[in-house]
């Protein structure tokens, strides 16, 4: 009876967060949308986003700059915004699930980096690949993301025949360091006009941003989100050890291969068309973790959700705070990430010694 009250209970809390994460993502998607330095009627904005969605106005005259501004700029933006977060997310939950370890994000074990390089190489040379056209630069940037997490997997295989958790993570820093240094190199040789364009990209935005990333990122962000969510039953197995996962049936090779994919692609995607933006893939999964539990079946859903959330809230932050400028996003989610993460260290550690 009691074990039967308990799962029911866990059911509607599991159930309860999907709604409370869909709420979440609904209401700061409205926000993104409505709120803006030029003011634009809600009844209006409803009847630009069904007319151009469904054909579903209602209005019989709609000023044409104010179509412009919601149909080709914000709604685009808060697209793209919730596209970015929600791969981080994901892609950080997925990293922290395969190397149990909380400080595990597309950043911290050099995906990240990897991909902002190749993003630089195509800014820097202006070049297109034949047959790829504007998928090009994520393209790139999702190759030398995984070129560079294969880097620091073959780091770790050379000083430790055992991949360690805390090795990989030593790894993935050299590694991200040393790319830092030949972006900076390749900043250092640039013009006035590119080295501003490539610095205020690492910074991290999704402004001046328009369907056509929303087009890019969307296919990878699909892809990569399929391959997780149908791989998380190896996430699962994971969490007990590799050998404890090998001797329950789980393939753990083809097992890791496919994850470090999906979240590479993830990763890859965002970096191409919003920059280098930070601590969505530490935080969000770790909060997620903490409230829903180690089942990855519901991590990673709600990693994706309340990350792609959290992201319109930062983007929403900095186009207002000092409007009509904007800040870099990449700052907002750092000087918002970087206390919460802490917090949340500083409350394990208090919650490990009181055990």
């Amino acid at each position: 009876m009691r074990s039967l009250f308990i799962q029911k209970f866990l059911i509607n809390k599991i159930t309860w967060l999907y709604i409370l994460s869909g709420g979440f993502v609904l209401s700061t998607a409205l926000l993104g949308v409505f709120i803006s330095s030029v003011h634009v009627p809600v009844p209006t904005i409803l009847h630009i986003v069904l007319d151009n969605t469904f054909g579903w106005g209602w209005l019989n005259e709609v000023a044409r700059n104010e179509e412009m501004i919601i149909w080709n700029i914000r709604l685009p933006r808060v697209l793209l915004a919730f596209f970015v977060g929600a791969s981080l997310g994901l892609a950080g939950a997925a990293f922290q699930g395969l190397l149990r370890n909380p400080l595990a994000d597309p950043y911290t074990i050099g995906v990240s980096s990897g991909a902002s390089l190749g993003a630089v190489i195509v800014l820097f040379f202006q070049f297109t690949i034949l047959g790829l056209g504007n998928f090009t630069l994520p393209i790139v940037a999702i190759v030398c993301g995984f070129i560079s997490l294969l880097i620091v997997f073959g780091l770790v295989r050379l000083s430790s025949r055992s991949l360690a958790i805390e090795t990989i993570i030593l790894a993935g820093i050299i590694v991200s360091s040393f790319i830092g240094a030949v972006v900076s190199l390749i900043i250092s040789l640039s013009d006035q006009d590119s080295m501003t364009q490539i610095i205020y990209w690492l910074y991290g935005s999704v402004g001046l941003r328009g369907w056509s990333h929303v087009q890019l990122i969307l296919p990878f962000m699909l892809c990569g989100s399929f391959i997780l969510f149908y791989h998380y039953r190896e996430l699962n197995a994971l969490a007990l050890g590799e050998e404890a996962a090998d001797h329950i049936g789980v393939d753990v090779k083809k097992g890791k291969l496919y994850i470090l994919i999906g979240a590479s692609l993830l990763t890859g995607a965002a970096v191409a068309v919003s920059g280098s933006i930070g601590f969505v893939g530490l935080v969000i999964p770790h909060l997620v973790r903490i409230v829903t539990g180690p089942n990855h079946r519901h991590v990673l859903p709600l990693s994706l959700m309340v990350g792609g959330a959290f992201l319109i809230v930062a983007d929403l932050v900095s186009r207002s705070i000092i409007a009509p400028e904007e800040l870099p996003i990449g700052v907002i989610t750092a000087l918002i990430g970087a206390p919460v993460f802490a917090l949340l260290l500083i409350r394990e550690r208090v919650g490990g010694e009181r055990r």
